[in-house]
């Protein structure tokens, strides 16, 4: 692959404030969530949310940023990656 100087690679940030607000960037799909779990594919790999009254709050399908409300308790990366097409967008989206 060529070298494009105008091109940059998704950028993954992971912003709480407090337990109660989460504000992730580079994120490519939602694969599944409820007020217990978030879990979705980022530029870093699978990370799941978990907590009590999580709540979508935003999600921006063109910057790839995800706004969550309630408390969150953990935060971690898995392993494997997620199965890619079978996410909340694709479903959206016919991917």
């Amino acid at each position: 692959m060529p070298y494009d100087p105008d091109f940059s690679a998704p950028t993954h940030r992971v912003t709480l404030e407090g337990r109660d607000r989460l504000t992730i960037s580079g994120v490519e799909d939602v694969e599944r969530f409820d007020e217990s779990e978030i879990v979705m594919n980022t530029a870093e790999g699978a990370l799941v949310v978990t907590g009590e009254n999580l709540h979508i709050d935003k999600l921006s399908l063109d910057g790839g940023e995800l706004h969550v409300d309630g408390r969150v308790d953990a935060l971690s990366y898995e392993d494997a990656p997620l199965a890619r097409g079978s996410g909340l967008l694709a479903r959206f989206f016919g991917g």
